[in-house]
C-alpha cells in the first residue's frame, strides 16, 4: 500500500473513533491530566457505564492509556496534541454555525484550552 494511502487510512481511522461528541469530550477533559472514571463522570455528567465504553474504545485505538493503583483506573492521553488538535479544529466549527452563538465555541475554546483542571462547567 502506497504510504499517503496507508496515512490517509489510519487518519480517517483517527477520525472515525474520535468522532462523537463524548469521546471528544473525554479527550479535552483528560488534556489537563490523568483521571480516574468516577472523576470523569462527574466533570462530564455522563453516566458511568457510558464514560467506561468510550475509554474502552479510546484505550483500544491507542488514544488513552490505563495505569491502575489497586482498585482504582486512571486514564490520560498517549499523545496529548490530539487536545491541541481539537482546538484547532473550533475554527471550522465556527466557519460553519448556523444558529450558535459565536460566544458559546469562544467559551468552549476557553474551557478547554485551560490546561490546570480548573474547569467551570458551562452548558454544552
Amino acid at each position: 500500500m502506497p504510504a499517503r494511502q496507508l496515512v490517509a487510512k489510519e487518519l480517517a481511522e483517527i477520525f472515525r473513533i474520535t468522532a462523537h461528541p463524548d469521546r471528544i469530550r473525554i479527550i479535552e477533559e483528560l488534556r489537563s491530566g490523568e483521571k480516574d472514571v468516577n472523576t470523569l463522570v462527574d466533570e462530564l455528567d455522563l453516566p458511568g457505564p457510558r464514560v467506561s465504553q468510550h475509554l474502552g474504545l479510546l484505550r483500544g485505538y491507542r488514544i488513552v492509556e490505563e495505569r491502575r493503583d489497586g482498585r482504582h483506573r486512571y486514564y490520560h492521553l498517549t499523545q496529548p496534541e490530539i487536545a491541541d488538535w481539537i482546538i484547532e479544529g473550533l475554527a471550522f466549527v465556527e466557519g460553519r454555525l448556523y444558529g450558535i452563538n459565536k460566544s458559546v465555541i469562544s467559551d468552549v475554546r476557553q474551557l478547554w484550552s485551560d490546561e490546570s483542571g480548573n474547569h467551570t462547567k458551562i452548558d454544552t
